[in-house]
Formats: C-alpha cells, structure tokens, sequence
C-alpha cells in the first residue's frame, strides 16, 4: 500500500525537459512469451540502434537500443526514466546510451507502459515490469552478443527506485545499480545477492529528500495532502543498510570536492563495491554537464554517467 502512494505523490519526478536523443531510424517489433534458448553471440548482430518494441504481457513496450562496435560479447545496462519523463528524454539526460556504448555496453533505454507515468515497483500492483526488464534482457541475448554475466540498471528518481528494487526481484542476476537521486524510493532486502551499488543524491533534493521524509516538500494542495502520507528513509540511513546486507566493511568518507562528499567501504562479499556521492546543494539532478533548472542544482564538476560506467567496469561478473 505504501509503495503504492509513492507512486501517486512522485508525479513530477523528473520531468526533464532535454531533447529527444537522435538514432538511426531503425525499428523492430517482438512478441516475447517464453524465455529464448539462442545466443546471440552465435548468430549475429540482429537488432540495430533506435526504436524497437517488444510485446509482453499482452502490451507493446518501447525501448531505444544503442549498440556499441565490435563483435562482444558486450556486457549490458537498462537505463530507467522517472516518472513524468520519457526513454528519450532518460537517454539525452543521462548520456549513458552515448557514452555506455563508446564503453562497449549494450544500452537499452525503456519506456513505461502506455498511460502510466512511471513503472511499477516490484511487488506491487500494475503492469510487470520486472517480468518485462526481465524479458528484455532475455531479448537482448537473443539477439545481441550480449554478456550474461555483467548486466546492470541505472536509473533516476522512480527509475532509481526501480533499479535498486530489481537487485532482489531479478534474484541476483544484476551485477551492479546505478541509482540517482531515489535510492531510498525502495528499502534493502535481507536475501540480496552481491551486488555493486554507485548511489548519487543531492542535498537540497526536494522531490526525493535527502535526509528523509516527506517527499515533494514544494508541493500544495491534493499532492501535499498525499505526500504527507509518505515518510522516506534517509540516503545515508538507506545505503548503510544495503551495505549490511552486502556484507561490506570498513566505512570510509573522503571530501571529492568541496561540494562532493563520497562514502564508501573498504570490502564488500565477492569483490562488489558500493558506494554513495553527496552532493552539497545538489537539487534533483544527474550530476554532469547538463542542467536542468526547475529541478535543482546540478554538480557539472561530478560527472555521474562517467562515474557510474567505471564503476561498472570494475565490478566482477555475476
């Protein structure tokens, strides 16, 4: 019930006004309704970069795909929009699909079903979207040399929420999350697998608080009547306990920049890492060179989509 709230109070969770990232105009569409037994990497390249659809649960769903050069296996990353915002609108903010795919990372930027505005989180009610992220990776296996064991989820805001939720709902097969400015959207589960967590959150985040709470401190009316409902856990308080349930430590807080603080561990269970970049007077943004105003401030000198893809690098595979 709770989750479900959040899903009704978050309605302005970034909404960024970026532009539609520009692709080469390929489109395919797919129906998926049982696991594929193919690997990609014996077949080919089959899917190029664009718009694709693949069919699940009986609903159409959108992605936009960017596939990096060589033959791979390249390992993969879903990058996840908030709620209010778009695949396109994901891709253009975060440049992950730009800058993942000079990396050698499948990315594939999906959309939320028709008519909703942001996902579902696991274990609540709505369109699966585990069951789909799941199908979708299935997919990409299929038909792309695709790295079974490094594939990760980033995400902003509700998608942050979403990519952190997916660490236990896909049961482990994530190797690393990437969340901004949501982490503590969705709280830790005791049985999750290890896992590397790179978490970004501002201070001044007033969508999301930081430190807790109630989330859209800024609203009026019917919205703050149900945000009052809603009380969030602090970032610190959220990313210590996953780092009890990854077994990490050795705690470690060192200065980035004046603006930056970073915690961290020393050591995690099978080498993962996690870790957390507190952004002084940072709004509701990904950190980086773009900014999108009415959101917060935004730390150009943190470059979040770099960060998160070295990040990713070094994590070992599942």
């Amino acid at each position: 019930m709770l989750k479900g709230v959040i899903t009704l109070v978050l309605l302005l969770v970034a909404g960024c006004t970026a532009a539609p990232v520009s692709s080469a105009p390929v489109s395919s569409t797919t129906t998926m309704t049982s696991p594929p037994s193919a690997d990609g990497c014996s077949k080919g390249a089959r899917l190029g970069p664009g718009s694709h659809t693949l069919t699940f649960g009986g609903l159409k769903r959108r992605y936009l795909l960017s596939v990096p050069k060589g033959r791979g296996p390249h390992p993969v990353l879903l990058n996840l929009h908030g709620l209010g915002s778009n695949a396109a609108q994901q891709a253009a903010y975060s440049r992950l699909p730009e800058a993942g795919s000079r990396r050698g990372y499948i990315v594939a930027t999906p959309q939320a079903a028709e008519g909703r505005l942001g996902w579902t989180l696991p274990y609540t009610y709505g369109p699966d979207d585990t069951g789909f992220l799941t199908a979708l990776l299935d997919h990409l296996e299929q038909r792309l040399c695709a790295e079974r064991r490094r594939e990760f989820a980033a995400g902003l805001s509700y998608g942050a929420g979403m990519s952190t939720g997916l660490i236990c709902a896909m049961n482990g097969r994530l190797a690393g999350v990437a969340p901004v400015a949501g982490i503590n959207i969705v709280q830790p589960c005791a049985e999750a697998e290890p896992t590397t967590i790179i978490a970004f959150h501002g201070t001044a985040d007033d969508i999301v608080p930081c430190q807790g709470g109630h989330p859209l401190q800024n609203s009026s009316g019917r919205l703050r009547v149900l945000a009052d409902m809603v009380v969030l856990k602090p970032v610190e308080q959220v990313v210590d306990a996953w780092a009890r349930v990854l077994g990490c430590t050795g705690r470690t807080t060192s200065a980035v920049s004046a603006q930056v603080r970073l915690r961290g561990w020393k050591s995690c269970r099978d080498s993962v890492s996690v870790g957390l970049y507190t952004v002084k007077g940072g709004g509701h943004t990904w950190p980086g060179p773009l900014q999108v105003p009415r959101l917060g401030a935004t730390a150009r000198g943190l470059d979040a989509t770099a960060l998160i893809l070295d990040a990713f690098d070094r994590t070992p595979s599942r």
